[in-house]
């Protein structure tokens, strides 16, 4: 087996760019960013609705997360790129929905002036297969 695996699945959205969806490498998963792209219709169709961009982007990475044989339990870090940290309260708490688990990931959560396609969240991920 090679050093490293491409993770792909469609049930995510293809890559807008020259990289995969994630590397498995050992017993890492390493997760791409992740945006509001709809994997079936292939377009953002949230564009600009903060709740409705950041469940996509967390629904994104879980289908990533699957097809790699990992789960969000397995999740060790996360960074969450907002284009306005205004909006941070209400990301974190679908966020906190969603790692809903006795051990949630470490986080780092920035803000930067502008993410691909215009959307206003991107979330990235590394899970640890154990």
């Amino acid at each position: 087996m090679s050093p490293k695996q491409v993770i792909k699945t469609s049930n995510a959205p293809d890559p807008v760019g020259p990289y995969n969806q994630a590397i498995k490498a050992g017993d890492f998963i390493y997760c791409s960013g992740q945006i509001a792209i709809d994997p079936v219709l292939n377009e953002i169709t949230c564009l600009g609705d903060i709740e409705k961009e950041t469940i996509q982007v967390l629904k994104n990475l879980a289908a990533v997360l699957k097809s790699g044989g990992a789960k969000k339990e397995d999740v060790i870090k996360t960074t969450i790129y907002l284009t306005d940290l205004s909006n941070f309260k209400i990301v974190n708490k679908i966020y906190s929905d969603f790692f809903n688990i006795e051990n949630p990931p470490a986080r780092a959560c920035v803000e930067v002036s502008s993410l691909p396609k215009g959307v206003l969240v991107e979330i990235d991920c590394v899970a640890f297969l154990d």
